[in-house]
């Protein structure tokens, strides 16, 4: 299976929709790969809090209807990264689309852990309430993005639904890149399943990207990496590895749930 990992800079000067446009040529240019990923909020930026309110759209809005045409005209599985959604009630939410090789729209993910600690989007975005899974010829894709990849329970659930593919979308900061690298590394190793986690590069709101997209297999093993700037990074992978993992290393079978809580002693 081959996957694109689009790791688009988000330029201050440059508008959502000329950025929307761009990233349909970017998608363009991986005609015969299998899977195109792009990063969390890259239309408008994932710390420019400032112009969420003004950029959020309808789920079926401009970025919807550009990726759904980007993933048909390249005939990919399209994981669009996530944009500012407002609901019917005026909520808004960080949620990720994935699209057919037809176009059409195969899931809707919104963001379940908020970042900011009772700032930023902890508090001016809602939090989705449901895990989402996507059955892919290939492999079935679990849903993630950013800061869900801090929370291990929430792929053990995405596993458990069947993913063996799991894909974070993310904006995540420079400053603490090693986090993510080892974050991609462990819920790749303890889920044995691939992580396919894409950042995105160039400066949010004054916070630098990490970029460093990143592939994991499911020992563990970084299949390729990004630098920090602009990127598309290419992968072959095989899925089939991930059931000959857990059957050569059944460590999941050995999970024992539904302990007793601790007694105070």
């Amino acid at each position: 299976m081959r996957a694109s990992l689009i790791q688009i800079a988000v330029d201050p000067d440059e508008s959502v929709n000329a950025r929307r446009q761009r990233a349909a040529s970017l998608i363009a240019g991986r005609r015969g790969a299998d899977l195109v990923v792009l990063p969390e909020l890259w239309p408008v930026g994932a710390f420019a809090y400032d112009a969420f309110a003004d950029e959020a759209e309808p789920l079926q809005g401009p970025t919807h209807d550009i990726m759904a045409k980007a993933a048909a005209d390249a005939g990919v599985w399209l994981h669009a990264g996530s944009f500012v959604e407002r609901a019917a009630d005026g909520t808004l939410y960080n949620t990720s689309l994935v699209f057919t090789p037809e176009g059409e729209r195969a899931a809707a993910y919104r963001k379940i852990h908020r970042f900011g600690f009772d700032q930023g989007e902890a508090v001016m975005m809602g939090a989705g309430e449901e895990l989402v899974t996507v059955a892919l010829p290939q492999t079935t894709l679990g849903l993630a993005t950013c800061y869900d990849l801090r929370f291990p329970e929430m792929f053990r659930g995405l596993v458990d639904a069947g993913a063996g593919t799991l894909i974070v979308s993310a904006g995540w900061p420079e400053r603490r890149r090693a986090h993510w690298t080892l974050l991609a590394q462990a819920r790749a190793v303890e889920n044995q399943s691939y992580v396919l986690a894409v950042g995105s590069a160039g400066t949010h709101a004054g916070v630098q990207q990490a970029g460093h997209s990143i592939v994991v297999d499911p020992w563990g093993e970084v299949l390729a990496e990004a630098g920090a700037d602009e990127e598309v990074l290419d992968v072959e992978f095989d899925p089939a590895r991930v059931a000959a993992t857990r059957e050569q290393f059944p460590a999941l079978k050995d999970r024992r749930l539904g302990l007793a809580p601790p007694r105070l002693r």
